[in-house]
């Protein structure tokens, strides 16, 4: 892990440069993906599966539904209880988010409506292969249940054939009725454009790797998109003399476990509290069965601040924008409410981050990275609704009204405009 000290007069300049030179990984070669989507666009499943077979050794697009409930039948029961909690207190504190539409009519009649309504289809993007993730299948799918999405499909690479029972039960938990076993930029290609298999979608959701997020960024425009980046994982933890090394060296290898290119940042005012974590992580990660992975992670992106001051920690964190951010200290209420940029933040020793991961507490794990912090928030039910506006306009109202746009239209030399309006004044 790399070691920065905010006292130092480079310090600003070194911490911008490490940033950034995982900011320029994490843009995939656009121009490979764009071949991939092209690809798929004019060849259809053909091309899919040319891309499971090469990527997952995978020559099933659609699992029958006999693999299914082959595959959910082998779960143990207490992973299904698992999921069935988690669904359960994600669903109620989802539901909580509310949407009002709004009327409003004025002096000479005029109504003014604004009104929220959802989505008719969506994919959720649930990453897999080698990996398992149904706590992305509930976290991706229950926003859009709660807002009620008609037309709610999954795209989820399988390995070999076979996808994750875990992430099929918690598929079947939110009566998902269309899976794929896809994944990667041809997944994402397949449900922007449609193929014979697969019917197109409004909007794709979920997290996925840098590959899958240039192939969201190609594809935004034709369908949505998150506002945000839903990239390789991040978290930054924030310590003092009262932490426990060992408990924060298991939160920073618990993000390191992720990806190569996850991101673990911990910054404190102690010196030995930086030191001992140091030790521990070392010791932990020979523990770990990815640690391979974990080591990459903290190799490229670990970083160790020191920091000299309350408001220089402040200043770093809202520079980072972190994924996930631990206030692991006595006086975190001082620093959440200074706060500005992050997708999540825990608050206090026993708040950590692993516990949000799976959706035990209840809060959406599909949260802004690399920056994206400071203009989109985490995944939410407003990510699967539109508003649209609704105008009535009296004659009484276009007569008050209608000269102030008729000037307006005048000046900026659209008199088409100003004859559409003057045409209904004239009339009696």
């Amino acid at each position: 892990m790399k070691v920065l000290d905010s006292s130092k007069k480079n310090f600003d300049k070194a911490l911008s440069i490490i940033l950034l030179k995982r900011s320029k990984k994490l843009k995939s070669n656009s121009v490979s993906v764009l071949s991939i989507i092209n690809d798929v666009k004019k060849n259809g499943d053909k091309a899919l599966l040319k891309y499971e077979k090469k990527f997952n050794k995978n020559n099933i697009i659609v699992p029958t539904a006999k693999q299914i409930n082959s595959s959910i039948k082998s779960l143990d029961k207490k992973v299904k209880k698992s999921i069935d909690d988690a669904y359960n207190r994600i669903y109620k504190f989802h539901s909580l988010q509310k949407f009002q539409n709004i009327s409003y009519t004025d002096k000479y009649k005029n109504k003014i409506e604004y009104k929220y309504l959802p989505l008719e289809s969506v994919a959720i993007y649930v990453p897999g292969s080698t990996a398992s993730y149904p706590s992305s299948v509930l976290m991706n799918a229950i926003p859009a249940i709660v807002a009620k999405v008609k037309r709610i499909i999954m795209i989820n690479p399988g390995y070999k054939g076979k996808q994750n029972p875990a992430v099929l039960y918690a598929a079947r938990k939110c009566k998902i009725k269309e899976i794929y076993s896809i994944g990667g930029p041809s997944a994402i290609a397949a449900v922007a454009y449609g193929t014979k298999k697969i019917s197109p979608v409004n909007k794709v959701i979920g997290p996925g790797n840098q590959f899958v997020a240039a192939a969201k960024k190609e594809v935004s425009g034709d369908i949505g998109i998150e506002a945000m980046t839903a990239g390789p994982s991040e978290v930054l933890i924030l310590a003092d003399k009262n932490s426990n090394p060992e408990w924060i060296a298991s939160d920073l290898l618990g993000q390191a476990e992720h990806d190569p290119l996850a991101q673990c940042i911990l910054i404190s005012k102690n010196k030995n509290i930086l030191d001992e974590t140091k030790k521990e992580v070392l010791k932990q990660l020979k523990e770990l069965p990815r640690s391979s992975i974990a080591n990459k992670s903290l190799m490229m992106n670990g970083i160790l601040i020191q920091a000299n001051s309350d408001k220089k920690i402040i200043e770093i964190i809202n520079k980072i924008g972190p994924e996930h951010l631990e206030l692991n200290v006595k006086n975190y209420k001082y620093f959440a409410g200074k706060i500005k940029n992050s997708g999540s933040v825990c608050l206090g020793k026993y708040a950590v981050m692993a516990m949000t991961d799976y959706g035990v507490p209840g809060s959406n794990h599909v949260l802004p990275t690399n920056t994206t912090s400071k203009f989109s928030s985490g995944l939410n039910v407003s990510e699967f609704m539109k508003k649209i506006s609704y105008i009535t306009l009296s004659k009484k109202g276009i007569d008050k009204l209608g000269p102030s746009a008729i000037t307006l239209a005048n000046y900026e030399g659209l008199h088409g405009h100003a004859q559409s309006i003057i045409k209904r004044i004239r009339r009696k």
